[in-house]
């Protein structure tokens, strides 16, 4: 004979979801709340690399944008799988400021040209953005596996502003 649920209960499947819920830690509340914030971080990266890529008249220029776009997909993609290791639901875009920026490049490109400086110049202030986004994130308590995740995430952004940079200074100094 089948039993009848209770309806002052709840499910014993709807229990277990609300239960787990509330069994989080502090801890991996803070880990899916930080590393959500990256990935939205990592998907602005992805997201401008790739539109610089498509405007970018230097073919090493179009293949360092292109190739940095998948390291920033890669990073979200690591974040990801730790966030649903925590049990949360990983970001799957980017921000609404980031994506404002790369409007705001689309018109400056439609009205005054797409120059590889121009498009330097953008890319550098969004590693200027990601670079933040790091260091707040180092800045939180971790667990020392997460920690590293972020920490190597941090140095591989560290070295690509550095680049893109340099390759600003070059271009500025042959557009005089």
């Amino acid at each position: 004979m089948p039993r009848e649920e209770d309806p002052h209960f709840p499910p014993p499947r709807l229990f277990f979801v609300l239960f787990r819920q509330e069994d989080r830690t502090i801890m991996e509340l803070k880990v899916i709340d930080t590393f959500n914030d990256l990935i939205e971080t990592c998907k602005d990266g992805e997201y401008g690399f790739r539109a610089s890529a498509e405007h970018a008249k230097s073919p090493a220029l179009r293949t360092l944008f292109e190739r940095r776009a998948l390291d920033c997909a890669l990073a979200a993609e690591q974040l990801a799988q730790r966030v649903l290791a925590a049990g949360g639901r990983p970001e799957t875009g980017g921000t609404a400021s980031g994506a404002l920026h790369r409007g705001w490049i689309a018109v400056r490109g439609q009205l005054a040209g797409y120059s590889d400086l121009a498009l330097l110049e953008s890319c550098e202030r969004g590693e200027d953005i990601a670079l933040d986004s790091y260091r707040n994130a180092l800045a939180a308590d971790l667990p020392a596996a997460d920690r590293e995740l972020v920490a190597m995430q941090f140095e591989a952004v560290k070295r690509s502003h550095q680049q893109i940079r340099e390759l600003r200074n070059d271009e500025r100094v042959r557009s005089l």
